[in-house]
C-alpha cells in the first residue's frame, strides 16, 4: 500500500542527498484558536469533550489550516462508538478505520513522520533549562561555621 513503507531517515543519516521535502513544524502549545463548532448533528457530552481535547493539539494546526473540521468530527464520533459498545464484527471494523484515521489525521508518531509534520521543541524553555542547569547557585555561608570547619 503506498505510503505504508518504513519512515523517513534524518536528512544526516541518508546516503542520498536528493532534495526532499521539509518538515512541517508544528507549535508545542498547540493549536490556540478557538475549537470550530462540532460539524455532526447531536453531539454528545462525551464528543463535544473530546472534540475540545483534541482541538488543544499540535496537529490541530494542519487541521485547521486544510478545513479537516468533518473528517476529525466523524474520527470522533467513531472513537465514542467503540467506547460505547461491546465487541461485535462491526466493532471490528469500526476499530480498523479509526486506526486508519489516526494515521491521516496525524495523530501517531509514525503518522507525524509519514506527513512530515513534527512538533517544534519550545525554544524558549529549552535555553532557560539549559541555562539553569549551567549556573552554579551560591549559598550563604555563617561566616563563623566556616571558620571552625
Amino acid at each position: 500500500m503506498a505510503g505504508m513503507g518504513p519512515p523517513p531517515k534524518p536528512p544526516e543519516q541518508r546516503r542520498r542527498t536528493n532534495a526532499t521535502l521539509a518538515m512541517v513544524q508544528l507549535p508545542l502549545q498547540g493549536y490556540t484558536g478557538a475549537p470550530p463548532e462540532f460539524p455532526l448533528d447531536n453531539p454528545s457530552w462525551r464528543e463535544t469533550e473530546r472534540w475540545a481535547t483534541l482541538w488543544r493539539l499540535p496537529v490541530a494546526v494542519m487541521w485547521a489550516r486544510q478545513r479537516c473540521e468533518l473528517v476529525v468530527a466523524r474520527y470522533v464520533r467513531n472513537c465514542i462508538s467503540i467506547e460505547n459498545g461491546g465487541v461485535s464484527v462491526a466493532t471490528a471494523h469500526l476499530n480498523a478505520e479509526v486506526r486508519q484515521q489516526e494515521d491521516r489525521l496525524g495523530l501517531s508518531p509514525m503518522a507525524l513522520l509519514r506527513l512530515r509534520w513534527e512538533v517544534m521543541p519550545d525554544q524558549v524553555e529549552e535555553q532557560r533549562d539549559t541555562r539553569e542547569r549551567g549556573v552554579r547557585r551560591l549559598r550563604a555561608v555563617d561566616p563563623s561555621v566556616a571558620a571552625e570547619g
